[in-house]
């Protein structure tokens, strides 16, 4: 059985894990070198392999850590009944997908895309789960007659193109507000 991690361990990894996120976004899979992935994480290259067997292991890792995160950071602005459901949905919509924006907007999901069976099977899981999340948050509006899971798809939607239209965070952020706000009564 394999020993815990310790919390300085676990800290080096997931310091390790946003590097490679990154290295990976910006070079792509296949150009990506363990030995970038390394220099980004400031650190060895024996200790990468220390931590993480091969590159498709550590790129795994890293998709895998931040759609959890993502999705983790969504379901707790949403489970928040205290605030209106728009404020709710704007904010899990920025948690999901709102640090993709600009460049990561098309290079992450291109290299989720481009190797899809490095991934397994979360890469639908994690987008579904969303969904879901989005669906009950809509269920206790009233949304005019239109129905929970069809607002949430147009919201997906809407997601997805302007990710790919604006250049920074704010601007998601000012459109998805708009949106929310459209669809939401």
């Amino acid at each position: 059985m394999a020993e815990p991690l310790d919390t300085a361990d676990t800290g080096r990894r997931d310091a390790v894990l946003e590097s490679a996120l990154l290295t990976f976004a910006r070079h792509g899979y296949r150009r990506t070198s363990m030995d970038e992935v390394a220099r980004a994480a400031r650190i060895s290259r024996p200790g990468l392999y220390f931590l993480f067997s091969s590159k498709q292991d550590l790129f795994r890792a890293a998709v895998t850590r931040a759609l959890d995160q993502d999705l983790a950071a969504a379901e707790t602005a949403l489970a928040d009944t205290a605030r209106p459901v728009r404020e709710r949905l704007v904010e899990a919509f920025d948690r999901w997908a709102g640090r993709y924006v600009g460049p990561m907007s098309r290079d992450v999901p291109s290299v989720i895309e481009e190797n899809p069976d490095l991934l397994g099977p979360i890469v639908h899981t994690a987008p579904e789960r969303f969904e879901e999340l989005v669906v009950a948050a809509l269920g206790g509006a009233a949304l005019g007659g239109a129905a929970a899971d069809d607002v949430a798809q147009t919201l997906l939607s809407v997601s997805i193109g302007v990710k790919h239209q604006v250049a920074t965070r704010e601007e998601y952020l000012s459109r998805m507000t708009t949106a929310v706000a459209l669809l939401v009564p």
